[in-house]
């Protein structure tokens, strides 16, 4: 399945309203969402066709609902922003095996590049450091944690487990 993106949404963000910037707009979005509730399965098929300019592609109300929801709101205070559209096209590119812009996709756990893991393991000293590309252990790049705590234990590991590296809660941000 590819994502196309029309031209409305490309430059919407750049003139449309934000929401919060006029209560009157934000009202009438709200009454456009809020009326699809109320509306059969044809007639949210015929917006569908308003809205997209193709057939619906199936009839499961909440989808249809859901995605008519999403577009009034798109094309009302326009579409996500050039950082989001550039993840998004990166995820697609690596869904379709595609090298590339794998940089846009760190996890939030992953130490920055140059930081040093250091675990103790059997009363031997290992250290690691986080390349931009993965993790530099022994003079050697590897693409895993979990394969160096391997190579370290002789046993299966989960890597950031291994190095006590746990994911940031939203608070700690």
């Amino acid at each position: 399945m590819t994502m196309a993106r029309s031209a409305t949404t490309k430059m919407a963000a750049l003139d449309e309203p934000r929401p919060g910037d006029d209560r009157s707009h934000d009202a009438s979005v709200l009454a456009r969402v809020a009326a699809l509730r109320t509306k059969s399965v044809a007639d949210l098929k015929t917006e569908w066709r308003a809205l997209f300019g193709s057939d619906a592609p199936n009839n499961s109300r909440p989808f249809l609902e859901l995605r008519l929801a999403h577009r009034i709101q798109e094309l009302s205070y326009g579409g996500p922003g050039r950082p989001t559209l550039r993840l998004l096209d990166a995820l697609a590119d690596e869904l379709h095996g595609k090298p590339g812009r794998t940089v846009l996709m760190r996890q939030s756990r992953t130490p920055v590049a140059g930081t040093r893991l250091v675990r103790e393991w059997n009363g031997v000293e290992h250290t690691v450091t986080v390349q931009r590309d993965g993790f530099e252990f022994e003079g050697r790049l590897y693409k895993s944690l979990s394969a160096i705590a391997r190579g370290i234990t002789g046993t299966q590991w989960n890597g950031w487990r291994f190095f006590g590296i746990r994911e940031i809660a939203r608070g700690e941000r």
